[in-house]
């Protein structure tokens, strides 16, 4: 039995009341834990936070019953089109493109407008709101940063996956999905932070623990964000 003696970080009290008033998404709660709650600005490199996202989309429609993941390859089970909009251009996608399979292959394709695909989701739902900033460094022109609009509802995602772990409990299957893209990303530092060590080790037992699909999926999540930075880098 495990006993937490620490007690939860003052933003998760504060966010752990917060619940969404809008359907939850998968992409949707990855795009805010990998965005500070606050200034909306990244906490990872661009290559991962697009990569976890296109993941994520994927893992959407393996919830709604569309497809699978199997031995490096996506698997479309059912072409009946999500009541997302997101959701059903993704699959009309993976549909006109049967040719190709392999899971590497369409987190690549996806992760080239996923972050734009699902900062406009939230944006319709009234969660961020585009803020154009100057760029440092001496860099010309301006960025685009998605503001949450409410700093509860931005915090609940990372805060209800910081609160359950560090009280040892069990995760949901959309948490443990969650949570699987999170640590392939390293997001696991910040949702973790501070935790003792136990608490990590309690992550990888369940991971270690979830169904063979999500394992599939981040496997091939690892090797195509490596990818991706090795072919910036050269």
């Amino acid at each position: 039995m495990y006993i937490n003696l620490e007690p939860a970080p003052a933003q998760t009290r504060l966010a752990r009341a917060a619940v969404p008033d809008a359907a939850v998404f998968l992409a949707d709660e990855f795009f805010l834990i990998a965005h500070h709650d606050q200034s909306g600005r990244r906490r990872l490199h661009h290559t991962a936070v697009t990569h976890g996202l296109a993941a994520a989309l994927l893992g959407e429609l393996a919830f709604a019953g569309r497809l699978t993941f199997d031995g490096g390859h996506v698997r479309v089970l059912d072409r009946r089109p999500p009541g997302d909009p997101l959701q059903h251009l993704v699959l009309d996608r993976l549909v006109a493109e049967s040719q190709y399979t392999a899971t590497r292959t369409w987190l690549a394709y996806l992760a080239a407008d996923a972050y734009e695909q699902v900062a406009r989701r939230l944006w319709q739902v009234g969660k961020v709101r585009p803020h154009q900033q100057r760029r440092v460094l001496g860099m010309f022109g301006t960025v685009t940063v998605h503001v949450p609009t409410d700093m509860n509802v931005a915090a609940w995602s990372w805060a209800r996956l910081s609160t359950k772990l560090r009280q040892y409990e069990e995760l949901s299957p959309f948490d443990l999905a969650l949570a699987g893209i999170a640590v392939s990303c390293r997001l696991d530092r910040f949702i973790l932070d501070g935790a003792p060590y136990a608490v990590g080790a309690h992550l990888r037992r369940l991971l270690a623990a979830a169904p063979k699909p999500l394992h599939e999926l981040r496997a091939d999540l690892d090797t195509a964000i490596g990818h991706a930075v090795l072919s910036h880098r050269t």
